[in-house]
């Protein structure tokens, strides 16, 4: 993916800042906002690693868990139209919705 990069093992998604003109970081997974900003890659890396650091430190201090919890589930709300598209694609296929959505979100997200 174009706009993620790797910290310390964590994934962050890179923006633009345009009203700062720097680029922003923020770290994907974690129960809280860790974001740093940098004006090119390699110092969004250091910043991102000083600012990963302070929020896990942090996290300990507080007896927060740092990392997000995912159950594996969630509600999707579609056209009417979309729905039986996606029903009837995975019925082609002779796989679930569900089986057929995971398929086609691990695809998307390079898993």
């Amino acid at each position: 993916m174009n706009n993620i990069i790797e910290i310390e093992g964590l994934k962050a998604v890179v923006s633009l800042d345009p009203e700062l003109g720097l680029l922003r970081g923020e770290f994907l997974g974690l129960n809280g906002g860790a974001d740093f900003y940098a004006d090119s890659i390699d110092r969004l890396r250091q910043e991102g690693a000083t600012s990963l650091k302070i929020f896990l430190e942090m996290c300990a201090e507080k007896g927060i868990t740092p990392y997000r919890q995912f159950s594996g589930k969630f509600n999707v709300r579609l056209d009417p139209k979309l729905h039986e598209a996606a029903v009837l694609a995975a019925r082609a296929e002779q796989k679930s919705l569900n089986e057929w959505i995971s398929g086609v979100i691990e695809d998307a997200a390079g898993h």
